[in-house]
C-alpha cells in the first residue's frame, strides 16, 4: 500500500509562530513512517512559504526550503515550488498546525479550500469562529451555554475615550476582571486587572495584539479543559486540569514554568465529568467545529458551576499539550490520535466532494 503523502504546514506571522513549530516537532514525530510521507510546509516570520522534502527538518525548512505557493485551483493536488526547475509534488492531505492569527482564523482555510485537498480541522466558518472569543461568546450564549460575564471594546472606542471606557467596564464587571485580545492565543497580551487605575494600561497592551478587545469578570475556579475529536459525531475525552503555580494560566505558566500541574484525568467526580464532557461536545457544534477541538472551562469553585472560556480549533500538539495528553488518558495514544485526524480529515474532504457543484433540474 503506497504511502500517504502528507504536508505539514507550520511556523507563521503570529506571535505563536514558536509554540506551532513545537506542536509540528511532536506531530512529525509521531506520524507513522511506514504510512506517511511527510513534507515540510514552514510559513516564516515573513510569510513566505517554504517547502523543504520528505527527511529535512523543520528548521532548515524554515530557512531554506523552496519558496512555494498552494495552487489556487479546485481539485488540484499538487504543490508547486516556485524555484527553477522545481517539479510538482502530489499531495494526499494537509495537517495544518499554525497558531493564531493567519493559521487558525478562517485565513489558511480558505486557501486550503482552494487546493480541493484534505486538511486536518475546522473549516473556514468553524475556524473563524473559534477564534475570535467575542463572536464567540454571543453565539455560545445564543445556544444556551453558560457564559460568564463580559464586555468588549474596540481599540476604537478605547482611542476615543480610555479613561471613561476603564471606568464603566470596571463598574459593569466589577475586579479583577481579564482583559485579552478577541482574536489571539497562547496567553499572549492577556493580563489580570485588579485596579482601575490599572486597566486602562491593559486595555492599552492587549491593542497592541488585536482592534476589538474582551474584558471578562474573573470567576474564582479551577481550570478544566476536555479535548474533542470527531465531525458530525464528535467524541469527548476525559476532562484534565490545569493548575498553575502562578497567579494564572499565563504564557509564562503555559510554556516555561515547569512547576505548572496538569491533571489527567482531573480529579472531579462522575457526574461533573459528564457534565463536562457534554458541554464540550456541544460548545464543539455550537461553533462549527470539525476534525479537533479543545474546550476550556471554568469550574466555579463555590458553586461547581461550568462556564465555557472558550473553544480552541488547532490546540497546542506537543507530546506535554493537554490535546494529546487527554485522548491518551482516553485509550487513543498519540500515533493513532494523529491517524484518525487525517482520516476524519479524508472522510470531510470526501463528502464535500460529493455535493453537487452546478445546478440540474431533477
Amino acid at each position: 500500500m503506497p504511502k500517504l503523502r502528507v504536508g505539514l504546514i507550520y511556523g507563521g506571522r503570529s506571535v505563536e509562530h514558536e509554540v506551532s513549530v513545537a506542536s509540528a516537532t511532536s506531530i512529525l514525530r509521531n506520524l507513522d513512517p511506514s504510512r506517511y510521507e511527510v513534507w515540510p510546509l514552514a510559513v516564516g516570520h515573513d510569510g513566505v512559504l517554504r517547502v523543504g522534502k520528505p527527511g529535512t527538518s523543520l528548521e532548515r525548512a524554515l530557512e531554506r526550503g523552496a519558496p512555494s505557493v498552494l495552487p489556487a485551483t479546485p481539485g488540484s493536488s499538487a504543490l508547486l515550488p516556485l524555484a527553477p526547475g522545481g517539479e510538482p509534488v502530489a499531495l494526499d492531505a494537509l495537517f495544518p498546525i499554525i497558531h493564531g492569527r493567519g493559521g487558525e482564523d478562517g485565513s489558511l482555510q480558505g486557501l486550503l479550500e482552494l487546493t480541493g485537498l484534505p486538511y486536518v480541522g475546522s473549516g473556514v466558518l468553524g475556524s473563524a469562529l473559534q477564534m475570535d472569543k467575542e463572536v464567540a461568546k454571543r453565539l455560545l450564549e445564543h445556544a444556551e451555554l453558560p457564559v460568564g460575564p463580559w464586555r468588549s471594546i474596540t481599540a476604537h472606542e478605547l482611542a476615543r475615550d480610555a479613561r471613561g471606557a476603564a471606568s464603566r467596564l470596571a463598574e459593569e464587571l466589577g475586579l479583577p476582571v481579564f482583559v485579552k485580545p478577541a482574536n489571539s492565543g497562547s496567553s499572549v497580551g492577556i493580563q489580570k486587572v485588579t485596579e482601575t487605575r490599572a486597566l486602562g494600561r491593559a486595555l492599552a497592551e492587549a491593542s497592541r495584539y488585536d482592534t476589538k478587545l474582551l474584558v471578562e469578570a474573573a470567576i474564582d475556579a479551577r481550570e478544566i479543559e476536555v479535548a474533542v475529536l470527531g465531525n458530525d459525531a464528535p467524541e469527548a475525552s476525559v476532562p484534565g486540569e490545569i493548575r498553575p503555580r502562578r497567579d494564572w494560566y499565563d504564557y509564562e505558566a503555559k510554556y516555561v514554568d515547569e512547576s505548572t500541574e496538569l491533571l489527567v484525568p482531573a480529579p472531579l467526580s462522575e457526574d461533573e465529568a459528564e457534565q463536562a464532557r457534554s458541554l464540550a461536545i456541544r460548545a464543539f457544534r455550537a461553533l462549527e467545529g470539525a476534525g479537533l477541538g479543545r474546550v476550556d472551562f471554568l469550574m466555579e469553585r463555590r458553586s461547581g458551576t461550568f462556564y465555557v472560556n472558550e473553544v480552541n480549533s488547532l490546540p497546542g500538539f506537543t507530546e506535554m499539550s493537554m490535546y494529546p495528553r487527554l485522548w491518551e488518558a482516553s485509550g487513543l495514544p498519540y500515533p493513532q490520535l494523529l491517524d484518525r485526524l487525517i482520516e476524519l480529515a479524508l472522510e470531510r474532504n470526501r463528502t464535500r466532494r460529493a455535493l453537487e457543484t452546478t445546478f440540474r433540474r431533477l
